[in-house]
């Protein structure tokens, strides 16, 4: 092939593919320059004059390395594998490093290889990280659990690129066995491991960094990018449905922009369709102030050299031919996508088929609950003062305020109040385990919501106001096999979103499945949840307990901070 390659290059021969007359980024020098970019096979050949056997004329038009999202799950966008690759393809992206930590939690090691292989079927490289923390921490009960015995075994795989996000940040620090045997595994097997590390900072970020992690997406203040970038990480710039900091991007500079890489996290189908992929990502960003080609640097180069993708996230010659041509640097609309040298997507829309998508049985009919009745929803307090959870608008650190309470018939009373009952059931193993909390703040009234996304064990979070709503809305889950619910009481409707895939994703194609999922967040808004949340995206991240300050899993209610259970009483 290196003779092909040297042939066309020389203009020997014609090249297979050339896009003439294009203005290009070149990301080596941070310029934009002309020329014909020839490519033959996967591969780009050289910028100059051309001819090629099929030739796309670019003039006006601008041509990025195709760019490379630094950290994301494709199961929070609740698509398969081939129906993500239909959405995000046609805006750019041509590369993902994917933690599928979510449907690990679920289905083990059979959920990787789920995404694994589902993923051979599409014009997208999935780069599959190793989830490290199965469960996320040992204070919930999740499908699976894979131990440092487990890692060692399954890092060594071919299809596995890199440890994932270590959220279990104290058991780094203080040099848990079992933790030491995941990350001295990840480096015996010389794979990249990937950061979770809200909030760290001085010694703890000195002990954390030693356990060899590179990267962190959970920055949130100017002097903790600064001293993680000082400390030799990559900060992700988050672009997610819930999550989102793309205002950190002000705290870049020409001396520390090289350390500085886009991702997404995780982001739902919706969003997907109808404000795009990393695009909307370098729109924002761009039409807040930032300098296009730095943004666009972040996007692609940054984030090659951090993850070691070797001739990738560049247009010169040898390097994979990964492409976006777009209208302008401003608004970033792909006009066409080339992925490993071919043609993959024109206008907006993809040209390749998803309609075979692989579903094997190991990741179907994951939920596993008794019957629940009203009664399993009582709160009984002890007194007049309770701990609450509250949620911050585009985030996912939570608080604590303390609230007043009135109780009757040995359950609290709701009505007349802000509050809401927040519930984790854990779903995997029936133990019947049920966390209870207080949630302010939400706004919904007159039933309950439900999900099967809760991050990070994936068991049933429901909130509401009443206890029928709230059992009838757990039952529903059971009978579709996992996804989204609303009861209205008043009304006695239930409605809901089926996600056969683990209980996360669905097996329908994007298109109907962002239609019917829209639908339902709109429901959710109706009955008053404010619109400044992302009305069930944000509910899946309340358990969550590696993120401060208080969240709720199956096992209690939990404090982040103090790393222990707290109780809901005060």
């Amino acid at each position: 092939m290196l003779e092909k390659y040297i042939a066309a290059a020389a203009r020997r021969t014609k090249s297979d593919l050339v896009l003439k007359n294009a203005t290009y980024l070149d990301v080596f020098t941070a310029t934009l320059k002309k020329g014909d970019i020839a490519v033959v096979g996967e591969k780009i050949v050289g910028v100059g004059e051309y001819e090629g056997i099929k030739e796309i004329d670019c003039t006006g038009l601008t041509v990025l390395p195709g760019y490379i999202d630094g950290h994301v799950h494709i199961e929070s966008s609740q698509l398969s594998p081939e129906e993500f690759a239909s959405l995000i393809v046609p805006r750019g992206t041509t590369t993902i490093i994917a933690d599928p930590h979510e449907i690990t939690n679920v289905c083990g090691m059979a959920g990787c290889e789920y995404i694994a292989k589902a993923s051979q079927n599409v014009p997208l490289d999935v780069k599959i990280q190793l989830p490290s923390c199965v469960p996320a921490t040992p204070f919930e009960t999740s499908g699976a659990v894979l131990g440092g015995d487990d890692i060692a075994a399954d890092i060594t795989a071919d299809y596995i690129f890199g440890l994932g996000e270590f959220m279990n940040f104290p058991g780094v620090v203080n040099a848990d066995p079992d933790v030491i045997k995941k990350l001295e595994s990840a480096h015996a097997a010389g794979k990249i491991i990937d950061g979770h590390a809200p909030v760290i900072h001085g010694y703890e970020l000195n002990a954390y960094l030693c356990g060899g992690i590179s990267t962190d997406h959970e920055c949130v203040t100017k002097d903790e990018i600064e001293e993680k970038i000082s400390k030799g990480m990559y900060v992700h710039i988050r672009h997610g449905s819930s999550t989102q900091n793309l205002g950190n991007i002000k705290y870049m500079t020409a001396a520390n922009m090289r350390r500085f890489i886009l991702c997404t996290d995780d982001r739902h189908a919706a969003d997907l369709k109808e404000k795009g992929h990393l695009d909307d990502a370098l729109r924002r960003l761009v039409k807040e102030g930032s300098d296009p080609i730095a943004a666009v640097i972040c996007a692609t180069l940054n984030c090659a050299e951090c993850y070691g993708l070797k001739w990738r996230g560049g247009i010169a010659p040898f390097w994979l031919a990964d492409l976006v041509v777009v209208d302008d640097m401003k608004n970033f609309n792909a006009r066409y996508v080339v992925k490993s040298g071919k043609l993959v997507a024109e206008n907006g829309k993809p040209l390749f088929d998803t309609s075979a998508r692989y579903l094997p049985e190991s990741v179907l009919n994951t939920v596993r609950l008794k019957q629940m009745k009203a009664e399993d929803f009582t709160l009984a307090l002890k007194g007049k003062k309770a701990r609450a959870m509250t949620i911050e608008p585009g985030g996912v650190v939570t608080g604590c305020e303390i609230v007043e309470v009135e109780s009757a018939n040995g359950d609290v009373v709701l009505e007349g109040t802000d509050l809401l009952k927040l519930n984790v059931v854990e779903r995997h193993k029936m133990t019947g385990n049920i966390g209870r909390a207080l949630f302010k703040g939400y706004g919904f009234k007159g039933g309950a919501m439900g999900i099967t996304i809760s991050h990070d064990s994936h068991n049933i979070i429901v909130l509401g106001d009443d206890n029928e709503s709230m059992a009838k809305a757990c039952n529903r889950i059971k009978e579709i096999g996992g996804g989204m619910v609303i009861v209205d009481k008043k009304s006695g409707e239930i409605h809901s979103l089926t996600l056969d895939i683990a209980g996360l994703m669905s097996s329908r194609d994007a298109e109907s499945l962002q239609r019917d999922s829209r639908a339902l967040i709109e429901r959710a808004h109706s009955m008053g949840v404010k619109r400044e949340y992302e009305a069930f995206m944000s509910l899946a991240f309340l358990s969550l307990a590696v993120i401060p300050k208080l969240k709720v899993t199956d096992a209690g209610l939990f404090d982040v901070e103090k790393f222990a259970f707290v109780d809901i009483n005060v």
